[in-house]
C-alpha cells in the first residue's frame, strides 16, 4: 500500500490541488483535529468544494487529529511529547474506527493525509501512518 503525506503550510489551495493531481491523488484524508484555518481555502467546506472541481475526494477524519496538547507539542518541536499524546488520542473508540476507515479507503484509492505542518516529521501525520499502516509505502509531497 502506498500512502501519500502532504502539509498545506506556506502554501495556497491552488498549488495544493495541483500538487495532489501531479501524484494522482484520488482521496484527500483531512487528519485535522480542527479542519478550520486562517489560511484562506483550508477550512473544510472550502477545502472540499476546492478539490471537488479538481475531480479528488475529501473525508474528514477528525477524531485521527492532535487534541490541542500535543499540537502546543508539535508547535514547540517537543516530538516524544507529540508521540505520548498522540499514541493516546488513537486509543479513543473514534479515531480507532476512523483509522480502520483510512486503511480501507487507503487501499482501494490513492490516498494522502493532509495536515498543516510542512514537514512531515514534525507532524502527527508520521505518527499516524506509523501506527496505523507501518508497511505502507510513505510519499510526502511538498509543494
Amino acid at each position: 500500500m502506498q500512502i501519500f503525506t502532504i502539509g498545506y503550510e506556506g502554501t495556497t489551495q491552488a498549488e495544493l490541488i495541483a500538487r495532489l493531481k501531479q501524484a494522482r491523488v484520488e482521496l484527500l484524508a483531512d487528519v485535522r483535529a480542527v479542519p478550520l484555518s486562517r489560511r484562506p481555502g483550508f477550512s473544510k467546506n472550502i477545502l472540499a468544494a476546492g478539490l471537488r472541481e479538481a475531480g479528488i475526494d475529501y473525508v474528514g477524519l477528525k477524531a485521527l487529529g492532535t487534541p490541542p496538547e500535543g499540537r502546543e507539542a508539535a508547535r514547540k518541536h517537543d516530538l516524544a511529547r507529540l508521540r505520548n499524546i498522540y499514541t493516546g488520542q488513537l486509543e479513543l473508540p473514534e479515531a480507532m474506527v476512523q483509522a480502520a476507515q483510512l486503511l480501507d479507503m487507503a487501499s482501494e484509492r490513492r490516498t494522502a493525509l493532509l495536515c498543516f505542518e510542512r514537514e512531515p516529521g514534525c507532524c502527527h501525520r508520521s505518527l499516524l501512518v506509523e501506527a496505523v499502516m507501518p508497511d505502507a509505502e510513505v510519499i510526502d509531497l511538498f509543494i
